[in-house]
């Protein structure tokens, strides 16, 4: 067998603005990667960690240098080669996926039968992140996505005013779930009182609260509400370390480097009693495809990453009444 691999970087357009504790995003470059067997093609899609230092150009050239050692492999032995060949980050992500797609499109089966699932993926309640800005502002937000049938949300924080910006969207979508997410923004933040205050506004789960590598502070408190780990942990080999200081995970195949290690750290979270997140950096539905499957499993799902787009591919997934589905052929 002989793959042909090509990878190229795309420029997305975010619609209106991305904002987080660590900045705006207006755009979002991805690096898409497709494996074709002479018959079938399989694609893959994946998303620079860019507070990792990557960049869809170093992306791009990772698996440019691994190609070479694929060219006669099939796809399965190809998956096994990149994942010492490569570090986990989104080049691998894009690469491993792709083969993925492509092995499910020889075997004739869905990628959830190739996984062992027993019926095809569910529609899924899917958090919908209101970007971090004035609590006015997020308020208004708020108000929309619930309007538009959002049960969950999921907003952005940086550890100035968050109580404010928690009431603000409250306010405004009285009844709906709350995560909150401080992208490692609470260095100097009493956790325990902070937490307090946020369930007493309904927030059900706080993400990744202190810088990745301060973890270990997690350790001597008793927070009122779960702590999930996102920028702390990556792969599989990462839980063993955050036992005892989180109560669950956000698992992203960008981080994780491919559906591959995905599929490994889900299996680790469970085997270690942590709840699981499937979340996903700014995407089309593309990347999002393979985080649709190993959802199905898992307590939360984030996996807006189209819907903050001001398009998406032809085959995109539904968002509809704050669920993610895939797209009926006749749609």
């Amino acid at each position: 067998m002989t793959l042909h691999i090509t990878a190229t970087v795309e420029r997305w357009p975010v619609d209106g603005q991305f904002i987080i504790a660590r900045g705006a995003k207006e755009y979002v470059d991805l690096l898409v990667v497709a494996v074709s067997d002479g018959q079938h093609i399989g694609y893959g899609e994946g998303t620079a960690i860019y507070y990792c230092g990557e960049t869809v150009e170093k992306c791009l050239a990772q698996v440019e240098h691994v190609l070479p050692l694929l060219c006669d492999k099939t796809p399965r032995d190809a998956r096994d080669i990149i994942q010492s060949a490569l570090s986990a980050g989104a080049a691998r992500n894009a690469l491993d996926c792709a083969l993925w797609d492509l092995d499910a499109k020889q075997a004739g089966v869905p990628l959830s039968e190739l996984l062992g699932m027993k019926s095809p993926p569910a529609p899924l309640r899917t958090a919908f992140t209101i970007s971090l800005g004035a609590p006015e502002t997020m308020q208004a937000d708020a108000r929309a996505a619930a309007q538009n049938g959002y049960s969950l949300l999921k907003l952005k924080i940086n550890g100035e005013a968050d109580r404010d910006r928690v009431a603000a969207v409250r306010s405004g979508a009285p009844k709906a779930d709350i995560i909150v997410d401080a992208n490692e923004s609470w260095g100097a933040i009493d956790i325990v009182a902070e937490a307090e205050a946020l369930k007493n506004l309904g927030v059900a789960l706080i993400e990744q609260p202190l810088p990745a590598g301060n973890d270990a502070a997690l350790g001597g408190i008793s927070a009122p509400l779960p702590i999930f780990a996102d920028e702390s942990c990556h792969t599989a080999q990462d839980v063993a370390r955050l036992v005892g200081l989180y109560q669950g995970v956000n698992i992203k195949l960008d981080k994780a480097g491919g559906l591959t290690e995905g599929v490994a750290l889900l299996a680790a979270a469970k085997d270690a009693g942590l709840q699981s997140m499937v979340g996903c950096m700014l995407s089309t539905s593309l990347g999002i495809r393979p985080a649709f499957v190993l959802a199905q499993s898992v307590q939360w799902a984030d996996l807006d990453g189209p819907a903050l787009l001001s398009g998406d591919r032809p085959d995109g997934f539904i968002f509809s009444n704050g669920f993610i589905n895939e797209a009926q052929p006749d749609q």
